[in-house]
């Protein structure tokens, strides 16, 4: 299934540089189904433990950003603002930037403050096929 898993492996030891990464498909399964749940329309929110390596600020972020709704946008304004601090807009493009499992914490749901794509990961046609699936564009 994953072939060519060469790069998450790196991107794992350079994150947990002392443990001893190993391949566990079974541990796969379940976010594998809900993401095909998510791109046949059957699922709306994933539910999956996380436990996010990232400065205390990103995760905040992250979590606010995990939180918008299905079919929803928000935009960077917004989320620095519900972190209370409103000025902290590039920073919460940052954190975004940094998110490790798109889609899942759906960074694809953020616009800029004027209501245009911004930037993302993927790419930006990815995000305008994600928002389009998901019925926000």
């Amino acid at each position: 299934m994953f072939s060519n898993h060469a790069p998450f492996k790196q991107y794992l030891q350079t994150v947990y540089p002392q443990e001893n990464i190993k391949r566990d498909d079974d541990a796969l399964t379940d976010p594998i189904n809900q993401l095909n749940e998510y791109f046949s329309s059957l699922r709306r929110k994933f539910e999956l433990k996380l436990d996010l390596v990232a400065p205390p600020y990103y995760k905040k972020v992250l979590k606010m950003v995990a939180n918008i709704p299905y079919g929803k946008t928000a935009s960077y304004k917004t989320i620095a603002e519900q972190t209370g601090n409103s000025k902290a807009v590039r920073a919460v493009g940052s954190a975004n930037a940094y998110n490790p499992i798109p889609i899942i914490i759906p960074c694809h749901r953020i616009l800029t403050h004027s209501g245009k794509l911004g930037g993302f990961g993927g790419g930006v046609e990815t995000k305008v096929f994600l928002l389009e699936l998901e019925g926000a564009l």
